[in-house]
């Protein structure tokens, strides 16, 4: 009876939520704690895949446009238990939402191509994070897609500098980078048009 109702319950769970997400992010944090050193939070992180069959495409050859960004939410998580910038947030009662990102995809990843996504932050102001990924594929090392993050802090009651100068009081803010401005400045294009527009 109690194995009827524990295969009823995880068959519940796996109806109701995406449960390898959430296992997904508990293994990477986990992982990362007991196998990889802590990092400044200018220095690049990593975690690994594989492109498998649940990631793949209609034509069943490479990875899907969304699973990219799924996994990005995994090298996001990663990097911020990895830097300490999650722990310092959350000390100062704030929380973090993606506020935006920029995929360029430059080549396919096979099915069954193993892959690493780097992470690494690129820039700060006083309300977001800017991170940069790669997803490069390990056979050959070729960058597959690059893709620009932007996180926003919530609840926040400091600015991100103070922040950044607790968790890493040696970082120094990267130059604001032309490929960054470009991206910004479509941003609050964006944004003016759809006010024009309300």
């Amino acid at each position: 009876m109690l194995c009827y109702w524990t295969v009823a319950t995880i068959a519940i769970l796996y109806v109701l939520f995406d449960v390898n997400y959430f296992l997904r992010i508990i293994f990477t944090i986990g992982w990362g704690r007991l196998f990889q050193k802590r990092k400044k939070i200018l220095e690049p992180t990593a975690i690994y895949g594989i492109c498998f069959t649940q990631d793949i495409d209609l034509v069943f050859k490479h990875m899907n446009n969304a699973r990219y960004l799924r996994e990005l939410d995994f090298a996001r998580f990663h990097y911020y238990d990895r830097s300490g910038l999650f722990s310092g947030i959350s000390a100062k009662g704030g929380g973090m939402v993606q506020g935006a990102c920029s995929t360029r995809y430059r080549r396919p990843l096979p099915i069954f191509t193993p892959y690493k996504i780097t992470t690494q932050l690129i820039y700060w102001d006083d309300k977001n994070f800017y991170l940069e990924h790669q997803i490069i594929s390990l056979p050959d090392n070729f960058i597959r897609a690059v893709v620009l993050s932007k996180q926003s802090v919530t609840s926040l009651k400091v600015p991100v500098p103070e922040i950044v100068a607790k968790v890493d009081p040696t970082a120094k803010k990267p130059e604001f980078s032309r490929e960054l401005k470009l991206w910004l400045d479509s941003m609050a294009e964006s944004s003016e048009k759809l006010r024009k527009k309300n």
